[in-house]
């Protein structure tokens, strides 16, 4: 959000506070015609992808929330995130999915000549999947930038040649897809040191691969992708939604209802 054509944009489209993160609520034009102009601003920025998951992370810890408060986009990612800042007075309900931001920004890429880095995956191979993927799916896209970092913390010599590579091969768009907090975390730690405009996916990962499926439309018409993913993970996944789930909508309830400033 450093120019003022940026601020118009966001302030248009307008911020809601969802418990203790602030949320655009913006169409997915106006998201790509932003990505567009910080493209061209050459200077490193970063975008979240919200969903009830981050809203309770950065709720139970307020550093994770001045980070990605700090972030220069914050997209309504899951369906109860749009719902809820319908609610809070941006009306209609917005809701950008992860998966579909990424075909946006790979046609946007196809279209204006723009290049792609991936930097995420649990292994090389399922990397190469997401690249096979999203050149079948936009023939002429460009991916200049291809790395899956260990589970590990990066060593500085590591961390600083990571940041070479990607600045060397001119990637316009990153998406980095190393997991919620992770991923927000790296974003905010290198913003100062790339120039590029980093995208936080998540998951989209592992649907591009098949490594993960995707719930029916239906599902995620109705908000019960959340449903699907419990139902397809559910040792990895139960205990995130069983707890998460019930308290975002008991807190978010409290900030609606009652006025309640978290």
């Amino acid at each position: 959000m450093v120019s003022i054509g940026s601020i118009l944009i966001i302030n248009i489209t307008g911020l809601r506070r969802i418990l203790t993160l602030n949320v655009n609520g913006i169409h997915i034009d106006e998201a790509l015609r932003l990505v567009i102009e910080w493209i061209d601003s050459a200077k490193g920025y970063s975008v979240c992808l919200a969903n009830v998951h981050m809203v309770m992370e950065a709720f139970d810890d307020q550093e994770f929330a001045d980070i990605v408060n700090d972030a220069d986009m914050v997209i309504p990612d899951g369906k109860p995130i749009g719902i809820a800042q319908s609610l809070m007075g941006s009306c209609p309900p917005h809701q950008i999915r992860g998966l579909d931001f990424v075909h946006a920004l790979c046609h946007l890429s196809e279209k204006n000549h723009l290049q792609i880095g991936l930097y995420g995956g649990k292994d090389s191979e399922l990397v190469v999947q997401v690249k096979n993927k999203l050149e079948s799916m936009c023939p002429l896209l460009t991916i200049s930038y291809m790395h899956s970092p260990p589970f590990r913390p990066l060593s500085p010599l590591e961390d600083k040649a990571v940041v070479d590579e990607i600045n060397a091969s001119d990637v316009d768009i990153l998406l980095v897809g190393i997991g919620c907090p992770k991923q927000e975390i790296w974003m905010a730690g290198h913003k100062d040191h790339l120039s590029c405009v980093m995208v936080g996916v998540g998951a989209v990962f592992d649907f591009l691969s098949g490594e993960k499926k995707v719930a029916p439309k239906w599902m995620q018409a109705v908000g019960l992708e959340w449903l699907f993913r419990l139902l397809s993970e559910p040792n990895r996944l139960w205990k995130r939604y069983l707890k998460q789930n019930p308290r975002f909508i008991w807190f978010f309830l409290q900030q609606w209802l009652l006025g309640k400033n978290w």
